[in-house]
């Protein structure tokens, strides 16, 4: 978005008729889908989430919506306090978010472990509506047709994409299906020094466990012997050989996925961010996960 079109959003938020008073919308920095802001109000503070669908990401803000809705009741959300054509206005949380390195303290491993059972056992609970569902590989495939339509310079590598992302779907066989985050990046934990809490619907969407599970672990770098007592920690057993090469293949789907994103991004997106250094990263973290399960496979 230009200057001026940012600057015509902070108006639009600023006269909202839900402030007692003047407001200066402060844009908030970090988001890499949305362009988000800060409001203060009468001492306290909001944030405002902006942005209308996102059809080539899978993104209907309807469904954004109801899960964060559902995610409040649950008690592991922001409360939603207005909610408009292109905009989400939150309570805003006082507190520290999370970076990779907190994903991996060993301190914040009980309460990572109880933030996901929560989100997959209470959200559902609360849900109005559509069940959107969110299959990893669907996603891909789609991504996939976006690209070559677009005609991305990652053109020459989809085949292979594809082929691998239909073992790993194969690999991962019958699922169980819960209501999932899908999208566990570290800046969507949020510590205010007494509990956790977790940020950002945009993808939420029913789909195994082991997506998040392998999402939070991959997008935050943890070692594997950190990674795989998360799965047990999770499923309250020891992992055995098929629940770890499921876990596994699902890992490196989720960094597939994430990288895919990234590439789409590269042509579809006009945050002002390097969207193909990130693809390069997730590429290449993609292809060690991706030999982390083929050890497995071939074991």
């Amino acid at each position: 978005m230009d200057d001026h079109g940012s600057e015509s959003l902070r108006d639009r938020i600023a006269n909202l008729d839900l402030w007692f008073g003047r407001v200066d919308p402060v844009p908030l920095a970090g988001g890499i889908t949305n362009k988000n802001f800060v409001v203060e109000d009468r001492g306290r503070k909001y944030v405002v989430r902006t942005g209308g669908d996102i059809l080539v990401h899978g993104i209907v803000r309807a469904n954004e919506l109801a899960a964060a809705r559902a995610a409040e009741a649950a008690g592991i959300s922001p409360a939603v306090i207005r909610a408009e054509p292109g905009l989400m206005v939150i309570d805003f949380i006082d507190g520290r978010t999370f970076a990779p390195e907190d994903v991996r303290n060993p301190s914040n491993f009980d309460g990572l472990v109880d933030l996901v059972k929560r989100c997959h056992r209470d959200v559902a609970r609360y849900l109005r509506g559509p069940a959107p569902m969110f299959w990893p590989f669907h996603v891909i495939r789609d991504y996939a047709h976006t690209l070559h339509e677009g005609g991305s310079r990652h053109g020459l590598l989809l085949a292979d994409i594809l082929d691998r992302s239909e073992r790993l779907e194969k690999a991962v066989g019958p699922i169980d299906v819960v209501f999932s985050h899908n999208d566990l990046l570290a800046a969507n934990i949020l510590d205010d020094g007494k509990r956790l809490w977790l940020l950002d619907w945009d993808y939420a969407g029913f789909n195994s466990p082991l997506f998040d599970l392998g999402g939070l672990a991959s997008n935050s770098a943890m070692p594997p012997e950190m990674a795989e007592a998360f799965v047990s920690a999770y499923f309250g057993r020891p992992v055995d050989d098929a629940l770890r090469r499921q876990a596994a293949a699902m890992t490196a789907v989720s960094l597939l996925r994430e990288t895919l994103w990234a590439m789409v991004s590269e042509i579809h997106s006009a945050v002002d961010f390097d969207y193909a250094a990130y693809t390069a990263e997730n590429l290449s973290r993609f292809e060690a996960s991706y030999a982390r399960y083929k050890t497995m496979e071939s074991s």
